[in-house]
């Protein structure tokens, strides 16, 4: 940036909207493959804790391990074997979500009464029918919170990924501290923050949608054993 020169010039990112675009497009689809891999992967290993709890404690060392690794440092480490491709990337971005999103899974399922639990099973609920048709919708709120955090950390790191050639509002970032050039920098850094907020505003309102027990005076258990 040069003297005089105004912080954001409006011009260029007039004339740059479909690069933009391109990039914000390439942060969803890099962020949503990361949650939906790391969400099928913590509740595969959620469900094995919850039925084998001796698993619990190696799972969380596992998890938390990755969760510790510095984003470039753990880059850094993948790039001689999987080289600067998709999946370097998404190997860092999935392995960040594992642990927040398996806490949240285990503790939303546990924090289900027993006796809730044992209600359904007493009106002929299969195990299966107990998880998903009780189980889980009590614990939505718990594991959306983990959701959450999982995708506004996940959205966040994205932008690291511009480093190894994976583009995202980072690339933005990325070319305007290389040309010392303000507006790139800006527009990728708060369109980072703008699509972090919408997301979790999305996310917050289809939770609501999918618990409306929630909104009303009467407890969830109350609703499912009614």
């Amino acid at each position: 940036m040069t003297p005089g020169e105004p912080l954001i010039r409006w011009d260029w990112i007039l004339s740059n909207l479909d690069e933009i675009a391109l990039r914000v497009g390439e942060h969803v689809l890099l962020t949503a493959i990361a949650v939906v891999a790391g969400l099928a992967i913590a509740s595969a290993v959620s469900a094995a804790v919850l039925r084998i709890p001796r698993l619990e404690q190696p799972a969380t060392i596992v998890t938390g391990t990755l969760y510790t690794i510095p984003s470039l440092a753990l880059f850094a480490l993948l790039v001689p074997y999987t080289g600067l491709t998709l999946l370097t990337a998404e190997i860092g971005l999935i392995g960040y979500t594992l642990l927040i999103l398996m806490r949240n899974i285990v503790t939303g399922i546990r924090s289900v009464p027993v006796e809730v639990s044992e209600s359904a099973l007493g009106m002929g609920y299969t195990p299966a029918q107990l998880l998903w048709r009780v189980q889980i919708p009590l614990a939505l709120p718990v594991i959306v919170a983990g959701i959450r955090i999982a995708t506004i950390t996940t959205i966040g790191l994205v932008t690291v990924t511009a480093l190894i050639g994976q583009g995202g509002l980072g690339f933005l970032i990325l070319i305007g501290i290389q040309r010392f050039f303000s507006t790139p920098l800006i527009v990728g850094a708060a369109l980072s923050i703008a699509l972090a907020v919408a997301v979790d505003a999305a996310l917050v309102m289809a939770q609501r949608a999918l618990t409306p027990w929630s909104r009303l005076a009467v407890s969830p258990a109350d609703v499912k054993t009614a």
